[in-house]
């Protein structure tokens, strides 16, 4: 059974950082991408980056882009997202997703690839 556990939500002010965590068991890391969703109260779900694993390609929404960084530590099978210069419109629960031998791309792929989810981690960016 695959499982996904989120850590490193929290509070901070704008224009700080936090670093999320998302650890994966029960899948062969390698085989997989790994996704960064958000969902905003009273908003949909949206992706925030992405990551193949075995060849390093990523993806990144254009609302993050040169604020998050997405990263992977095979050894510990963790995927990353680093975020920087976090806006209050950042605020959300992040999930994290694993999607079966993805090829990340520059377009956005699609929700329903994502076959893994995660509990969520609340980040919240105060003004």
């Amino acid at each position: 059974e695959v499982q996904l556990v989120e850590s490193g939500g929290g509070l901070v002010q704008a224009g700080g950082s936090l670093r999320l965590s998302c650890t994966a068991s029960g899948l062969a890391f390698d085989d997989y991408a790994i996704g960064w969703f958000r969902q905003a109260p009273g908003k949909e779900r949206e992706g925030v980056s992405c990551i193949t694993i075995e060849v390093g390609s990523t993806y990144y929404a254009n609302s993050v882009k040169g604020r998050f960084t997405i990263s992977a530590d095979n050894a510990k099978n963790t995927v990353y997202l680093q975020m920087n210069s976090l806006e209050p419109e950042d605020t959300a629960v992040y999930y994290c997703a694993a999607a079966y031998r993805l090829r990340v791309g520059p377009v956005a792929p699609p929700e329903r690839l994502f076959g893994s989810w995660g509990q969520g981690t609340q980040v919240t960016v105060s003004s």
